[in-house]
């Protein structure tokens, strides 16, 4: 079982134990960062459940009941009530609740109420699953408590999470947590060569730039990423030794432009990512824990000229990050921001 996913070695033990007992929860709570599997290991429980030829506990992976498991047809529509309903699988006895725009809807709350009270079709036990289930408002979470709190003996309901904590106390305590942890980045640099058709240096940068998530491994551009940081390595070029506050300023409003718009906040995490490790040849001098392994020497040039304020850049650029969510003017927060590092 599980043989498929990468990482959460402990959770996969945990959910074996319940298998093997006959005792999984009809309420599970799936917590951790985005991209870590969660969905995945959600999906395989199901699976394992409505596989015509399990074998151990373990899905076959090739009958045609696995196989519908995941696929899934959702809405493009604008339209707030096209998602007040539980879109199903292939498979008639899974399905998913998935929020519109930022809200998981009272409606789709309703429809799965219902629909969880549903024997099954073909398997054995009906799977729901509620995605980024902390966008449920508390009305829309308080109509999903009480079929929590009573669920049918054939339904288990899924909820997942990478803000546990922002759910209603009432729904963590109806649901047993399993918390999922940041996958190593040897596991996912092995998953990119052997799954993904990464090459070893693009599978090395996207493993350490992922911080643990699949997903975001997954959709890392290694090309497109490798051109946007050497703009960022310009930047600290110009704000460490020989000072060219024009060139930063250039930067800033190349950064600005409509084709660089959708990149912005990268650029900034991407700038982080440097400043750290120049921050950490700077203290330490060991290249190994570093994100950008393949700059290794560059990173190891600018540390000689480093300023010792470099904590100070990172909390700066951090808030900058933070300052996005409300409406900041983009080109004067990373003038003043490039500004402050020159000194």
């Amino acid at each position: 079982m599980f043989n498929t996913l990468v990482g959460n070695e402990q959770v996969k033990a945990v959910i074996r134990r319940l298998m093997k007992g006959g005792r999984v929860p009809n309420s599970l709570l799936f917590a951790g960062d985005e991209g870590v599997g969660k969905r995945q290991f959600a999906f395989e429980i199901a699976r394992t459940f409505v596989c015509t030829s399990p074998t151990d506990l373990t899905a076959c992976h090739v009958c045609s009941a696995c196989k519908r498991v995941d696929k899934f047809v959702l809405p493009t529509s604008d339209k707030g009530e096209d998602f007040d309903r539980v879109f199903f699988s292939e498979h008639p006895d899974v399905g998913t609740v998935v929020p519109f725009k930022r809200n998981v809807r009272i409606g789709s709350i309703r429809s799965l109420e219902r629909e969880a009270n549903y024997n099954p079709y073909e398997a054995k036990a009906r799977f729901f699953i509620v995605d980024a289930a902390e966008k449920m408002a508390d009305p829309a979470a308080n109509a999903l408590l009480k079929t929590l709190e009573e669920p049918p003996p054939t339904t288990h309901i899924f909820l997942i999470t990478s803000r546990p904590d922002s759910l209603l106390p009432t729904i963590r305590s109806r649901c047993q947590l399993l918390r999922f942890a940041p996958v190593e980045a040897d596991k996912i640099e092995r998953y990119l060569l052997d799954q993904r058709a990464f090459t070893h240096d693009e599978a090395r940068i996207a493993a350490r730039l992922s911080r643990g998530s699949i997903g975001r491994a997954v959709s890392i551009n290694v090309e497109k990423f490798r051109a946007r940081r050497e703009r960022m390595l310009t930047v600290l070029r110009s704000a460490i030794g020989n000072i060219d506050r024009a060139e930063l300023l250039r930067i800033s409003e190349e950064m600005q432009d409509a084709k660089n718009k959708d990149s912005f906040e990268e650029d900034l995490e991407i700038i982080e990512t440097l400043i750290h490790d120049v921050w950490l040849l700077k203290v330490s001098g060991d290249p190994a824990r570093l994100v950008n392994t393949d700059e290794a020497e560059v990173l190891a040039d600018l540390a000689k000229g480093a300023p010792d304020d470099l904590p100070n850049w990172l909390a700066m650029t951090e808030k900058l990050r933070q300052d996005l969510a409300v409406n900041i003017n983009r080109k004067v927060a990373t003038d003043a921001l490039f500004v402050a590092m020159a000194g």
